[in-house]
């Protein structure tokens, strides 16, 4: 195909004028379609805006557990810190081979894939939640006090990111995660060894983080794609009563944050005029007491949610301050909760104009897009890291750990499309998809957990949804079975069936709905597997909103666990699209898949 023809087809554009004035329009449309015109991020009044003075709404991932792993996203709940997991792994396998795996979790955990997929979901940004000791060494490693080592591997693997951010128009985001000697007393977050001093505690350490953010600025300061410098993460120190207020959720004067996140700003702006700059409060990113009033014109505020509720009340702390500082404001942090949670907090900041970041993209465990798959010999190696007891060999601790580095490649984790829809579409719809294609011929099984996709109350509908323990005091998680799916409907795991789930703890007045594409209409059965201990159960069947069968019972199987079948027959069932409703009129029984005979 010729250069006129290619555009005159697939560009609209006249061809009766010259090749050479044809191909500066291609380049010309071509640039402007990816976006590079919008140039720098900044902060015009209350909003972030490009260049063009367009209002830019950041939606992205932070990459936690990449540079920085904390305990509980590798399910070690016991000294939780990067450098204790590191330790205790050189003990179990010896320095090299842990040395293998941290190189191998660098290397899988993060790669253009990632980056690919996010921008495919609807993802415009990421945050790097970056680890200082990828960039410097620390204080007391130092050969020369005072000095600054450089390590070319954070520098490296940042420009890696960026590039892979470039090539999809995304925002890259910088977030130093863990500060020199850890901005708190919430040590898990920040690798904090406690027996040495940490940053509010040493000038030196001070010292290296201003010199560290100097060196970042001055390398990324012409590049646009760089969204913002997050300077520093979740501070949680109380400075005027650490012993009674150690994480800094009482502290009123702030003066040792503000102090810092001065002198900060101060070593960027002498190298980078054109970056946001964004700062966060005390008590991991919130209290804001005696920050104010800021200090720079380009400067965003960045709040941290997890486990309230998603109303206005929750965020008009941050939304006041928007207003009496003039200054935008973002939601550098929250997720760690079911897909209900997620969709509410997502349509309440998009309301109010605030972008977000949510936390993390994966880790070995559910409610993130991407889960990295266990092992039993990585599973052993966390048995004993959290009980204690016999060591495990030192081949099967090798064996585990690689497979698990292997596992975080995005190929090889597990995917929830549920939990990608729930942030990206059902904020804006109520819409509800199939979860999958259902295609029903004579023998055909749906299983209870693949009910549609949408929100609560309009796919299913369950009572008990989301965590929101920071304000009821209550623990809940929407689906306490923590597994395949991260609504409020209970799933387990079938011990007797590999890689099977039902659905448990179903509560009187919950549904279920099941989009169908029936190929041959006709009478047909519908066999229930079901399992209970109880006598008395009842469910009622609706096809497209019509009630078809009613108040049928559920048997007692003999117990909740112990799987039998019965039948509901003679349901007329038209061709192509139906939508089956499952009520449960009284519950206490478990539910695994439904059969249809023609």
């Amino acid at each position: 195909m010729s250069n006129k023809t290619f555009i005159n087809q697939h560009l609209g554009l006249k061809i009766s004028i010259s090749c050479k004035y044809i191909l500066f329009k291609v380049c010309f449309i071509l640039i402007t379609f990816s976006g590079f015109s919008q140039g720098f991020l900044k902060a015009d009044g209350k909003r972030i805006v490009n260049e063009k003075g367009e209002n830019v709404l950041l939606r992205g991932f932070g990459l936690g557990g990449w540079m920085l792993q904390e305990g509980y996203m590798l399910k070690i709940n016991k000294d939780g810190q990067q450098y204790r997991i590191r330790e205790r792994l050189e003990d179990l396998m010896g320095a090299r081979q842990t040395q293998e795996f941290y190189d191998a979790w660098l290397n899988n955990h993060t790669r253009k894939i990632d980056i690919d997929s996010l921008k495919a979901w609807g993802f415009n940004s990421v945050r790097l939640a970056m680890h200082y000791n990828l960039y410097t060494l620390p204080v007391e490693k130092e050969p020369v006090g005072g000095k600054n080592t450089w390590i070319d591997r954070g520098f490296a693997l940042t420009d890696s990111l960026l590039s892979w951010c470039k090539a999809n128009n995304m925002y890259l985001i910088l977030d130093l995660h863990a500060t020199p000697g850890g901005q708190g007393n919430d040590t898990n977050i920040s690798d904090r060894d406690p027996s040495k001093p940490m940053l509010w505690e040493s000038e030196a350490n001070q010292q290296k983080m201003i010199a560290l953010w100097a060196k970042l600025a001055d390398r990324y300061k012409n590049d646009p794609w760089i969204g913002a410098y997050d300077i520093i993460n979740e501070p949680n120190y109380g400075f005027s009563n650490p012993a009674e207020d150690k994480n800094g959720t009482k502290e009123k004067v702030n003066a040792p944050l503000k102090k810092l996140m001065v002198d900060v700003t101060k070593a960027i702006r002498a190298v980078d005029q054109k970056h946001i700059i964004i700062i966060e409060g005390n008590g991991w990113g919130n209290n804001y007491n005696g920050i104010f009033p800021l200090w720079d014109k380009n400067m965003v505020l960045s709040f941290h949610k997890y486990w309230n509720y998603n109303d206005q009340a929750s965020i008009a702390h941050m939304v006041k301050a928007r207003e009496e500082q003039n200054v935008p404001i973002w939601l550098g942090e929250t997720g760690e909760n079911s897909n209900t949670w997620f969709t509410d907090a997502i349509r309440l900041l998009e309301k109010n104009n605030i972008g977000w970041a949510w936390w993390p993209l994966k880790k070995v465990g559910f409610n993130n897009p991407m889960e990295i798959k266990s092992n039993p010999n990585y599973n052993a190696v966390v048995d004993y890291m959290n009980k204690g007891g016999n060591k495990p060999k030192e081949s099967n601790v090798y064996s585990g750990m690689m497979e698990l580095a292997i596992h975080t490649k995005l190929e090889h984790t597990i995917i929830h499309r549920d939990v990608i829809d729930a942030m990206i579409r059902q904020p804006h719809s109520d819409e509800t998809r199939p979860f999958k294609a259902n295609l029903i011929k004579d023998g055909s099984i749906i299983y209870a957990v693949d009910y549609d996709l949408g929100k609560n109350n309009s796919a299913y509908f369950d009572l008990d949804t989301a965590d929101y323990h920071t304000v009821t005091n209550k623990r809940t998680a929407g689906n306490r079975g923590r597994i395949y799916r991260n609504d409020g409907v209970d799933i387990v795991k079938d011990s007797a069936r590999y890689e099977k789930y039902f659905v448990t703890s179903i509560e009187k007045g919950e549904w279920l709905q099941y989009t169908l594409k029936v190929a041959q209409k006709g009478n047909y059965t519908l066999r229930f597997n079901v399992a209970s201990a109880n006598t008395g159960a009842r469910i009622s069947l609706l096809l497209n909103g019509k009630v078809i069968a009613d108040n049928i019972d559920v048997p007692n199987t003999g117990g909740a666990k112990k799987f039998a079948t019965f039948d509901v027959k003679n349901l007329s069932l038209g061709r192509g699209k139906q939508v089956l409703k499952i009520i449960s009129d009284v519950g206490g029984y478990n539910f695994s898949y439904i059969q249809f005979i023609k």
